[in-house]
């Protein structure tokens, strides 16, 4: 029925006075025409005792109010309704009274008791309505009233009713700006709220109070970079508009070497040629002088929380929110490395294809970029390509972005676009084309003669408007190099006759003015047929026509004494005061008399001196001195509420600031403690499998860098340990070194067959672990120059190394395990692999546990305490690495006909690729069908998405006829499975060919204990959960087929688990280490569900496709 009112509403609803109005259902009858009777129905319907037609006349009435029709004098018995014990009816009067409280503030304030008592309701979405209703009562009386209650509210125990306080903040400021204090004390409280509702709010209310208190920021400073990719849309616009104010403030420039080393190179990008020795004898001497000052400069370190803030808000350059990709995009441009800024370009490109707002906003950002820095946007060139579609405002933005990013390269490609644009029936689209040409030839000196004969063909197009401007822009041209070009000035005189556009007839006259002595037999003929006309011209026209005449009375007085008389006296009694005034100045000076004094001894020196040709600049050059994004940058001017981006700090302020206080209960001890701690539990404990080796040191480098779910960045103190991680990683380094010292002590004690074996690993080991340390320390000293290791931030490192050694470690076993020294190692072995497969097939049920392995008979208790931290190693327990390699899915890359006989296929091996830990190992297998032999198989342009990245595989010399050989390459896909393109070349030809994972092998299986996994799922709860039922398939209805389908599927491990109808599986993405949880609960009668938990909302939903597509076939 609602429905059906809105829309008897909208068909009868009267705009105006007297015109009739349906009451409620037309078919009632309820037509009043007098104006008095208005909505009585309505009224009735409010005061009756029944619940459902409050409720109608409720909805009736905020559909009205929604359509902006007026609903005041409904006022006083909606408010009557406020005490209404339905929560429906009351939710939709205080709907009502937020609107019209301000205009009714007598009548509102008689119902100030109903809303403070629904401050205490049990309902927080009552208690959050009443508290918007009081703060929209405009009268100071209820100030303290107002304070209380924000006051109460910023306590709640419900985060919308704080949210709620939040936006009430700035109102009571706006009302009484005395409560200033009291309202910090609020805003300092609400800011240190833990929940993602409240962040944006508040944050809104800090910059519409108290912008310059920055110390309120410091301590939540973490806690927001880390909450922002929770926080909603407008909420995080909010936040990353304020943290890149506050940036600027406490961190140094990561540009400031650069531009010192800049400011010397860029000197004569566009230098004449006759100038260049001079320049350049310039330049060796400022780099001279410039030397010591950089080498006084310390090597720029980025501060961790710089870099927290960089790494948590790139993720959002892929928001669907327009507004939130462009305040990414301003920050990363404020604040980011020259290096890092590129990653913003791709997606405001990808905001072009937006509606035509967006569009015009992002143009104008990227227009002021594209002047700082051109680089960024060459490679999307043709996004900035007009189409006949686009809006003029916006064509005309695109242009300049074109006219920004042309150089040598690109020049002849940008000029053939303004070729066809030229031809455009939009006249002032067109205008600023000819425009954009003039500005490219002025900037790029090779192309100004192509562009000035462009522009002299234009002379003798049919329409006016294209002939005006080209003259326009030619003349700023001409004065560049006048001498050359005589004949194009000849050949605009001719144009007088035709060219009726003011401007340009102006622009005509004042060329040949100034350069008369180039066209000495023209010049006085065109000041014969203007004085014809000067009564009919312009006055911008007639002006030009008397600069004209002086400048030729001056040079060639025989001839045009009488003209320029002729000419003075028309304008001597012209209507205009300016041309009188022009008139009666030039006779005095050019025409000496007695009375005339010294000026007119001058007058060759005023109209003829030389004058600088205009330099044509982007009217976007200036303006990233406002905040891009912002209504003052849109503007160019400041408006009104907007506030100063900060200069950069000469020395940065104290980081310490930032750190918070950790409670006792919640502080990581060092890895030290952690360590004596272990060696005094037993062997196989349960507390020691729940915090296995490999995952502590992945959970405190997490918890270091701030781990992508909240409540544990909030535990960690917000990253405040980031900088430790380093220290903790060598010392863990040194550590794991006494323990190979001990090792080899103890070996050699036993005399046993392993003996040899295993010295020969330990030095081995060694080795790697110097090779490792020196590559490091490399690695280290590289990343202070080198912008590209500094984006990957100081926690990972620790990170990548941890994963470094798990893959070394499984390297070496394998190495131990193919070459046995002698025979009774052998039969270890192979009892070794019954176990494991033992492992694999009852899924670590307690009996057949490891303890039970042989290798217990002959190595000593001392010797396997010390083994105790690498036993529960990811290489014995994942079961992804005990499936044989027989059960790896081959894919085909190239097929041996289109190869003509060369057949390449490649598997995903899932063992760690060891050159780079964050790549997938892809093996390959070439066969050579062919006759002949194939030589030098090697990659060649490779093209990836951005942010992948490839380790070839060896160039393979030579592959005889009918054999085949293996090779490992290694690809980084970036957690997608976009394919990576490349070319496999041989000697002869070349194949394009592509690899494209599946979602499942873009995972490592990583080891958790089953608390460990319900902690981690139930931060992962929400839109990080996937759940699909199945119906599983007779054969599939046993643990052990779920078990191996599932592993087949995807690179995950099996996680312990005390229920039999619960399959358990963990793994983290290769690339961000991003959690992935498996869970496939079987029910009766084959019905199964499953659950998936992932911290890439993307990569869940894909991996769940392919995992029912295995349980199902």
């Amino acid at each position: 029925m609602s429905a059906n009112s809105a829309f008897n509403d909208e068909k009868g609803g009267s705009s105006s006075v007297g015109e009739p109005e349906y009451g409620h259902d037309p078919a009632s009858g309820g037509i009043f025409s007098s104006d008095y009777k208005r909505h009585d129905d309505l009224k009735e319907m409010l005061d009756s005792n029944k619940d459902s037609l409050k409720l109608e006349a409720m909805k009736r009435i905020v559909a009205m109010i929604a359509r902006g029709k007026n609903t005041s004098d409904l006022f006083p018995a909606v408010v009557k309704n406020v005490a209404c014990k339905n929560i429906e009816v009351k939710k939709l009067v205080y709907v009502y009274l937020v609107r019209y409280a301000e205009e009714q503030q007598d009548l509102a304030l008689l119902s100030i008791s109903t809303f403070q008592r629904g401050l205490k309701d049990p309902n927080q979405l009552i208690r959050a309505s009443a508290l918007r209703v009081l703060s929209s009562i405009r009268v100071t009386i209820i100030v303290p009233i107002m304070m209380l209650a924000i006051k109460e509210a910023a306590s709640d125990m419900s985060p919308y009713v704080r949210k709620t306080a939040a936006h009430a903040i700035p109102k009571l400021y706006s009302l009484d700006p005395e409560q200033k204090d009291q309202l910090i004390e609020v805003i300092e409280k609400l800011l240190a709220d833990k929940t993602t509702l409240v962040a944006g709010s508040v944050v809104m209310a800090f910059e519409e109070v108290c912008p310059e208190r920055i110390d309120l920021i410091h301590k939540n400073y973490r806690k927001l970079c880390n909450l922002l990719i929770d926080v909603e849309e407008w909420g995080q616009v909010v936040i990353i508009n304020m943290l890149t104010r506050y940036a600027r403030t406490q961190f140094l420039n990561p540009n400031m070497n650069e531009s010192l080393l800049e400011e010397g190179s860029n000197k004569t990008f566009y230098g004449s040629d006759e100038d260049e020795d001079e320049e350049e004898e310039e330049e060796e001497k400022d780099k001279k002088a410039e030397a010591p000052a950089v080498a006084k400069r310390k090597p720029y370190v980025m501060d961790p929380d710089h870099r927290l803030l960089l790494r948590n808000t790139k993720p959002l350059l892929q928001s669907r929110n327009a507004a939130v990709v462009m305040a990414v995009a301003q920050l990363y441009f404020h604040l980011a490395p020259k290096a890092e800024v590129g990653v913003i370009a791709k997606a405001l490109v990808r905001l072009l294809r937006s509606h035509s707002e967006v569009q015009y906003v992002v143009l104008q950002n990227v227009a002021t970029m594209s002047i700082k820095r051109r680089g960024m946007f060459e490679p999307y060139l043709k996004s900035f390509y007009i189409r006949s579609t686009d809006p003029t405002q916006i064509k005309v933005l695109k242009l300049e972005v074109l006219t920004n990013l042309a150089n040598e390269t690109n020049i002849s490609t940008i000029l053939r676009e303004f070729q066809t644009y030229i031809k455009s029936m939009d006249k002032d689209f067109v205008a600023a084309t000819i425009q954009a040409i003039g500005r490219c030839a002025t900037n790029i000196g090779e192309v100004r003669d192509t562009c000035l004969n462009g522009l002299v063909q234009l002379l003798s197009n049919r329409d006016e408007l294209v002939v005006a401007e080209s003259v326009v822009v030619i003349k700023k041209l001409l004065q560049m190099q006048p001498e050359k070009h005589s004949d194009i000035i000849k050949h605009m005189a001719k144009l007088t006759d035709n060219i009726q556009v003011p401007m340009a007839r102006a622009s005509i006259l004042w060329l040949i003015g100034e350069y008369c002595e180039h066209v000495p037999k023209i010049a006085p003929d065109v000041l014969r047929k203007m004085a014809k006309s000067f009564t009919n011209e312009e006055d911008i026209v007639k002006l030009q026509i008397i600069n004209l005449a002086a400048k030729l009375y001056l040079t060639n007085s025989k001839q045009t004494k009488l003209l320029t008389q002729y000419v003075l006296n028309l304008a001597k009694y012209d209507q205009n005061y300016d041309i009188r005034d022009r008139a009666r100045f030039i006779r005095q000076l050019i025409v000496p008399t007695e009375k005339s004094g010294a000026l007119s001894k001058y007058a060759k020196k005023l109209f003829l001196a030389l004058k600088p040709a205009p330099v044509l600049e982007s009217p976007f050059k200036d303006r990233d001195h406002f905040q891009l994004g912002s209504l003052s940058h849109l503007l160019n001017a400041k408006a009104g509420g907007y506030q100063e981006l900060p200069d950069w700090p000469e020395a940065a302020p104290d980081p310490s600031v930032r750190n918070v206080e950790v409670p006792e209960w919640t502080k990581c001890s060092s890895r030290e403690k952690r360590k004596e701690k272990k060696v005094e539990k037993p062997f196989y404990s349960d507390s020691e499998g729940e915090s296995g080796p490999t995952e502590s040191a992945d959970s405190e480098s997490d918890s270091a860098s701030g781990s992508e779910s909240g409540s544990g960045i909030e535990e960690s103190g917000s990253g405040s340990e980031s900088e430790e991680s380093e220290e903790g990683s060598e010392s863990e380094e040194e550590e794991e070194e006494e323990k190979e010292k001990d090792k080899k002590k103890k070996k050699k004690e036993l005399k046993t067959p392993v003996q040899e074996s295993e010295s020969e690993q330990s030095s081995e080991e060694e080795e790697r672990k110097h090779e490792r340390k020196s590559k490091q320390r490399k690695s280290e000293s590289e990343s202070e120059s080198d912008e590209e290791e500094e984006s990957e931030s100081e926690s990972s490192q620790s990170e990548s190394e941890d994963s470094e050694s798990e893959a070394e470690v499984k390297k070496k076993k394998k190495a131990a395990e193919s070459k046995p020294p002698s025979k009774p190692v052998k039969k270890d072995n192979k009892k070794e692999k019954k176990e494991m497969s033992l492992l694999d097939l009852d899924d670590f049920e307690p009996a057949p546990s490891p303890q039970a392995t042989p290798v217990n008979t002959f190595l000593s208790n001392s010797l396997a305490t010390d083994l105790e931290g690498l036993s529960l190693s990811d290489a014995v327990l994942s079961p992804a690495t005990i499936s044989p390699s027989s059960a790896l899915k081959s894919y085909e890359m190239l097929h041996r006909i289109t190869g003509e006989g060369l057949s390449v296929e490649y598997c995903f091996s899932r063992q760690p690729f060891s050159p780079d830990a964050n790549m997938v190992a892809v093996q390959m297998q070439f066969t050579n069908n062919a006759t002949s032999d194939t030589k030098n198989l090697h990659m060649e342009d490779v093209k990836l998405q951005s942010g992948m990245r490839v380790k070839e595989f060896p160039e393979i010399e030579l592959l005889p006829a009918g054999e085949m050989v293996t090779a490992v390459m290694g690809i980084d896909f970036c957690d997608s499975t976009q394919a990576a393109n490349f070319q496999l070349c041989t000697h002869t030809r070349k194949f394009h060919v592509s690899i494209q994972p599946p979602v499942g092998e873009l995972m490592r299986p990583i080891f958790l204990t089953e608390n460990e996994f319900k902690k981690e799922q139930g931060q992962l709860m929400g839109m990080n959960e996937i759940t699909e039922k199945i119906t599983l398939d007779a054969k599939c209805r046993n643990e052990h087929s779920i078990v191996q389908r599932v592993i087949t599927a995807a690179n995950l491990s099996r996680v312990p688990c005390g229920s039999d109808k619960e399959c358990r599986f963990a793994g983290r993405t290769v690339t961000s280490s991003s959690l992935v949880l498996v869970t496939v609960a079987t029910k009766e009668e084959g019905a199964a569900k499953v659950t998936i938990n992932c911290e890439k909302m993307v990569i869940g939903t894909m991996l769940v496709k392919d995992i029912l597509l295995a349980l199902t076939q």
